[in-house]
């Protein structure tokens, strides 16, 4: 009797269990799992996701005055449901459709190979165009407007469709995963943080971390430097590749090598716990820095040599050999007046164009090899079989910001500076280690981007938007090798993998009422039988700066293309939703955008124009801006906005571009108190930005040196002609700009940034050097390196100088930094508004 008395008690338990778990007003499920004995510390239980993070139960135990007469209860621990598979969630960065050979690159990527014949290939995957609006669309499940990524955070304006800022009533798949029970990682690229919330000040709630991945290890902002990268663990900022040989450490591996060490750490800590892994490396986004290694082997088979035009040809080929384009496709012509054929292009261009592409398909397969590793990892702790692995090749198509002659230093593109081929050559040799900033010329990228044209940024052509995709999961997915065509968009992500796990969308995050989810799940496609059922996602915006475009049931309508990506600086565009040639085709029958009909069917390009239209007001897309450069220099806040005096009275580094004082087009004046022991001193006072492009202010032998590197084409220097001699002393930079400021972009000009100034270099009130720059950079330092005073980190202004840390030797007492930013007088602000005018007419 005793049994069944105690068998009773716990079942009156269980419905006691039940009853307060869901008090505070959430309903069971049917299938709802609820395993353990109740109360006790080892209870699970499922969740019916309506409220994250769930609501707490009441207690459960009984409590009287001693311990020894009360009963203890634990709430139970949430888990996903049962059998729920792990995720391995990878996205590369800047890779067209005609990158992989999977579908029909010639570079090599076995690891993508693998997973495609384990399971499915799909073929039109779009993106957004580029990297944080796809991104952001990736892990929201919503279009990348609707959560505040119209353009990349660096481009961020004041406007809901585009302030860098995620709303919290559009909670991220990762925190829905983790407040489910899952295990939450997010590997790699986070450019989904504003700008101006990247420092170690926080706040942390727009990071990966706060936004529901428990683990982060990665880098902030749009690239890094693989070889020495501003690289974070969860939210600290660390320098594992300090002390190695030069082309010895690489993000790369050691991103791979961190992600299969977090794995394995929460396997062997519950082998039961299911993972969701987000794995987005900065591969292959520049710069394109594969180890020595690999640039070997791809250089061993001369992939490249006859030329992007014959490329493209083969690829092409390849990819009608392997059924993943239509039969009967024909391929654009060769942009001849962008792009020059390579024919006529020189020897010296030939060589350096060869060596480029050889240095970014050895990234691409390097990155692959690692991948795989990754996955490796997951099959040898017996996981694989109940993953899902989702490998998307590209964020956006290929980039061609390196312009048509690519470009030994991005920077220098992000500042309208086009390094010709005879400059380039210079830095042949180093092509891709860590003295190149590297980027491949624009006619590798329309070849990679085949059978589709143009590039990354162009949101109107499917060369910018049409990725590909391969997933296997071999518990769900029996289709092995096959194909699906249906149209499927990076907000679809999110309510797939909802379905597949058997997780509901939360009504309800922090308390805060969630606005609906945007994409539509594609588990369908999973299914065999309904490998040829019609896309359900039959409506898709697209927009990035200013050029854009409709699909709707396999009809596409598109701006047609008036800007180049490496075009950043001209004039924009001031009426992009009506000033447009627009294009129509109907992708049913064109599957790669090649014969226009709008002349045949205007009727239909004013009906989806003004179906574009409501899509843009529904999902924040408008005001309409077609500025490039102009935005990247915008006003957004900082730490440092509005304050034209900045004090500092300890050593600190990491201070983030987004965050650091703007000395650009200004005048400004830094002065640094500081105190000089016996034997002398040297060392580094203040430095923002590094190797490729920044300023720093030094002791170098004891003489005070301050210094502009020009995106590592040029550096001016002021030195001091005298070593400062033991005691206290006062050194002062000052700079008068001779432009009118970053003010006249408000009016579509350029005019008043990049000009020249006046440098002085003063010792104690005493005026030591003084030089003439004639002119400046204009619009972003390297924004992977940040503001450091009293040593400088990863990597250091002029390499002939020193290397860093180069920590000051001499005792700091007092950095003040004054700003004086031109302001536009009424006759120069008439002057930009007749301007203006004069070029709206002309566009009319």
């Amino acid at each position: 009797m005793p049994g069944l008395y105690i068998n009773r008690l716990r079942f009156a338990a269980l419905l006691l269990f039940a009853a307060v778990l869901f008090a505070a007003g959430d309903r069971p499920l049917s299938g709802q799992e609820v395993t353990g004995t109740p109360g006790s510390a080892a209870a699970t239980t499922t969740i019916t996701g309506k409220q994250l993070p769930p609501p707490a139960p009441k207690f459960g135990g009984v409590i009287k005055p001693d311990a020894l007469n009360s009963k203890p209860w634990w709430p139970p621990r949430v888990v996903p449901p049962k059998e729920a598979p792990n995720i391995l969630l990878i996205m590369t960065d800047d890779a067209g459709f005609g990158v992989p050979s999977t579908f029909g690159g010639v570079i090599p990527t076995p690891t993508m190979d693998r997973i495609a014949a384990n399971g499915l290939r799909y073929n039109r995957v779009f993106s957004t165009a580029l990297c944080s609006p796809t991104r952001a669309a990736l892990i929201t499940g919503r279009n990348h407007h609707s959560v505040g990524f119209g353009v990349i955070a660096e481009q961020a304006t004041g406007f809901p469709g585009y302030n860098s800022v995620i709303p919290k009533s559009k909670a991220t798949i990762g925190r829905i995963l983790r407040d489910n029970g899952y295990a939450t990682s997010w590997f790699g690229k986070d450019h989904n943080t504003p700008t101006y919330q990247a420092s170690q000040v926080g706040p942390f709630t727009q990071w990966p971390n706060g936004m529901g991945f428990d683990y982060f290890y990665g880098f902030v902002g749009g690239d890094a430097n693989q070889w020495g990268p501003n690289l974070f663990r969860n939210t600290t900022q660390i320098y594992p590749f300090e002390g190695k040989p030069a082309g010895e450490w690489n993000l790369i591996t050691a991103m791979a090598d961190d992600a299969i060490d977090w794995l394995t750490r929460v396997h062997q800590s519950d082998p039961s716990q299911p993972i969701f892994m987000h794995y987005v490396p900065g591969c292959s986004h520049a710069p394109h820095h594969p180890t020595k290694e690999w640039v070997e082997k791809i250089e061993a088979m001369h992939l490249f040599d006859e030329g992007y035009e014959k490329l493209r040809e083969t690829i092409f080929a390849n990819q009608k050999r392997l059924g993943v384009i239509p039969e009967g496709l024909e391929l654009t012509p060769w942009p001849s007046d962008i792009l020059t054929p390579w024919d006529k292009l020189s020897p010296e261009a030939q060589k350096l164009f060869i060596r480029q592409a050889n240095v970014f398909a050895a990234y691409v397969a390097y990155n692959d090899y690692e991948m795989g590793r990754v996955i490796q990892a997951f099959e040898d702790l017996g996981r694989l079989e109940n993953t899902i692995v989702i490998y998307q090749n590209g964020d956006n198509g290929t980039s061609a910001e390196g312009g048509p002659e690519g470009t030994f230093n991005e920077v220098a593109f992000f500042n309208g500076v086009a390094p010709p081929v005879d400059v380039q050559m210079k830095w042949y040799d180093v092509w891709g280690t860590e003295e190149t900033y590297n980027h491949m010329s624009a006619g590798w990228s329309w070849a990679f981007d085949t059978p589709f044209d143009w590039f990354k940024q162009n949101a109107s052509r499917l060369g910018g938007t049409n990725q590909n995709m391969v997933i296997s999961w071999p518990k769900g997915i029996r289709d092995k090798g096959g194909l699906r065509q249906q149209f499927i968009h990076v907000i679809d992500y999110v309510p797939t993998i909802l379905e597949v796990t058997g997780i509901h969308a939360p009504e309800y995050v922090d308390g805060i009422p969630q606005d609906p989810i945007e994409g539509t799940s594609f588990a369908y496609t999973f299914d065999a039988a309904n490998a040829d059922e019609p896309s359900r996602h039959t409506t898709q915006y697209f927009e990035m700066m200013g050029q854009w475009a409709l699909y709707h049931e396999g009809m596409f309508l598109s701006t047609k293309v008036n800007r180049a990506p490496w075009d950043a600086f001209s004039a924009a565009n001031p009426d992009p939703l009506n000033n447009q040639v627009f294009q129509l085709y109907d992708l049913t029958t064109d599957w790669n955008q090649t014969n226009d009909i709008a002349e045949q069917h205007p009727d239909k390009v004013e009906e989806m124009r003004a179906m574009f239209l409501e899509e843009a007001k529904k999902y924040q897309v408008l005001p309409l801006n077609a500025s490039v450069g102009a935005r990247v220099a915008a006003q957004r806040p900082s730490l440092t906005a509005g304050r034209n005096e900045l004090v500092y009275t300890r050593p600190m580094t990491g201070l983030p571009q987004g965050d650091a004082p703007y000395l650009l087009d200004t005048s400004y004046t830094i002065t640094a108190d500081i105190t000089v022991p016996e034997g002398g001193a040297e060392g580094m006072i203040v430095t923002s930005g590094g190797r490729f492009a920044g300023y720093g202010f030094y002791l170098l032998k004891g003489k005070p040196v301050f210094l502009w590197n020009l995106l590592d084409l040029e550096r001016i220097r002021w030195e001091g002609p005298d070593a400062l001699t033991p005691g206290r002393h006062v050194l002062e930079f000052d700079f008068k700009y001779d432009g009118s400021g970053v003010g006249t972009m408000a009016y579509n000009s350029f005019a008043g940034i990049g000009k020249g100034g006046t440098g002085t270099l003063k010792v104690d009130g005493k005026v030591v050097a003084t030089r003439k720059m004639e002119k400046t950079v204009p619009v972003i330092l390297q924004w992977d390196e940040s503001f450091d005073i009293g040593s400088d980190t990863i990597t250091g202004v002029n390499d002939a100088d020193y290397q860093p840390p180069f920590p000051l030797t001499a005792d700091f007492n007092k950095l003040t930094i004054r700003i004086d930013r031109p302001q536009l007088s009424a006759e120069e602000i008439e002057k930009l508004e007749a301007g203006l005018r004069k070029m709206e007419a002309g566009r009319e």
